[in-house]
């Protein structure tokens, strides 16, 4: 769960440096971090049950076995394509171990040991948050991008062979089976929205191909609601979307990760090609958002007694769209100082928004119902974050490319700085223009301003829902159980 935590976010410090060595575009930024989240998202729910059903230990340890090649291949990749199809592969084994990390634990320990050890595995998931942009700016600092993969091979290893050692198997020979079809439908509904998204900027929204995927996306999710609401067994049980409480609470987790996602793939160009900072120094200055969401996440379980799993929730969202404004003031020289303002308000509010929203979508749930409630839980915070990505990064992408000055330059030269901002500083200094690098920053920040201000929107939305709709405070303070706080950090990281 470590390795899983950091590898969430070490990527996102080396898309600079990547889009710089392996000219990478914007779009392909976003599919290298969008890849992983897509397919993780989509295999998620049959991962599980190829556990309950073939052995948990088993499917754990082909789990890491699978992110341990995809590792070694994002490591030896020379083309951007490569790395895509690494990540993906990535997310098949992160896919399979996340579920599976916490449904062992009750074979292993006691009712009374359980909620310790739920933390430890919490625990060793969120520190892997601020770990990863730490790691991953060191090992750029001193290595090439490919060692944010390498990183991974000694974990995986060590926890194969911990699993092979220390685990015994266990089954649940009655979970429900394997569905192939709403899997597929489920990925390639996915798969083409986030393509649609992505390409939109390039193409234009009325593109055929663009129209095409959008169309495509909309059918096959339909499909695949209307197959599982048919099934005696569904994989997807979208009956869990009758309960009121975990409807809302779900909705609100979702609409949070869409906006820290699209936080955490906005920041880091901005760090490193306009304030200028270089990987280790990105990394660092992104604590101050992973302070605020530990600290938050710590300290939701007393506020939530308090006041109530309602108020928390709203005002959470409330602080992340005052965050999300504050940083649409950002300007080229706004400096650091700012920023780390901002982004502290923005892990304040995201911790203390999710962690009782989680608890409280599975608190709504009757017992028996709570294995798939977290699952599609999961499953659906883990789209908000891959549409988070592909919509803020389009729009950032579309309005760098509409505001930046390429006048006097080739085609060919303004066509690629048109690419991404690390792009277009690359031409900025191989043509001696300060001109296009200051139209380049100013570009970014401009296009980093609308991607905040629709993260408010976002935020403020979820506000006003969480506010009118959730349930009151006894659900909210059956929510905010020792055991439910101490669970939610583990899937925070999602």
């Amino acid at each position: 769960m470590l390795v899983l935590g950091f590898d969430m976010t070490i990527l996102n410090v080396a898309l600079p440096t990547m889009a710089a060595e392996l000219g990478a575009t914007t779009g392909q930024q976003q599919w290298m971090a969008d890849a992983y989240i897509v397919v993780f998202a989509a295999l998620m729910l049959p991962a599980g049950l190829l556990g309950d059903r073939f052995g948990r230990r088993r499917m754990l340890v082909v789990g890491l076995g699978i992110f341990l090649v995809g590792s070694a291949l994002g490591a030896l990749a020379d083309d951007v394509n490569w790395v895509i199809a690494a990540r993906a592969l990535m997310g098949v084994g992160g896919a399979l171990v996340t579920p599976l990390a916490l449904s062992v634990l009750p074979s292993l320990f006691e009712p009374d040991e359980r909620t310790k050890a739920v933390g430890i595995v919490s625990a060793g998931s969120t520190l892997g948050l601020p770990l990863g942009p730490i790691i991953g700016g060191w090992l750029l600092n001193h290595f090439w991008w490919g060692s944010v993969f390498l990183i991974n091979l000694p974990m995986a290893a060590l926890g194969i062979l911990a699993c092979v050692l220390l685990l015994p198997e266990t089954r649940d020979p009655a979970s429900p089976e394997v569905d192939l079809l709403s899997t597929a439908l489920t990925a390639s509904g996915l798969g083409a929205l986030i393509y649609a998204i992505i390409e939109a900027p390039t193409r234009g929204w009325g593109d055929p191909l663009v129209l095409a995927m959008s169309a495509a996306a909309v059918v096959l999710i339909a499909g695949l609601v209307l197959r599982e609401r048919r099934m005696p067994r569904p994989m997807l049980d979208m009956g869990l979307l009758a309960h009121r409480g975990f409807l809302f609470n779900t909705l609100a987790a979702t609409l949070v990760m869409f906006v820290l996602s699209g936080l955490m793939f906005v920041l880091p160009p901005y760090l490193q090609a306009v304030l200028g900072h270089d990987s280790l120094g990105t990394g660092v200055r992104l604590l101050p958002l992973m302070g605020g969401l530990i600290v938050a996440a710590r300290g939701a379980q007393p506020v939530v007694a308090r006041f109530g799993a309602r108020a928390v929730v709203s005002a959470g969202l409330v602080v992340l769209a005052f965050a999300a404004l504050l940083g649409s003031r950002t300007t080229v020289d706004s400096g650091y100082g700012f920023t780390a303002l901002w982004l502290s308000l923005a892990g304040a509010g995201f911790g203390f928004a999710v962690v009782p929203a989680m608890s409280g979508a599975l608190a709504a749930l009757p017992s028996d119902r709570a294995g798939s409630g977290s699952g599609l839980l999961m499953t659906l915070r883990q789209v908000g974050g891959a549409i988070g990505i592909a919509l803020l990064g389009s729009l950032l992408a579309g309005a760098f490319r509409d505001r930046l000055d390429v006048t006097g330059l080739p085609a060919a030269a303004a066509d690629t700085a048109g690419d991404s901002v690390v792009a277009a500083h690359l031409i900025a200094e191989r043509a001696g223009s300060a001109h296009l690098a200051a139209s380049a920053n100013g570009a970014y920040v401009h296009g980093m301003t609308l991607a905040l201000l629709v993260c408010a929107v976002a935020a403020l939305v979820a506000a006003l829902l969480a506010a009118a709709l959730l349930p009151g405070t006894p659900g909210a303070r059956r929510a905010g159980s020792p055991g439910d706080m101490a669970a939610a950090p583990a899937d925070a990281r999602q």
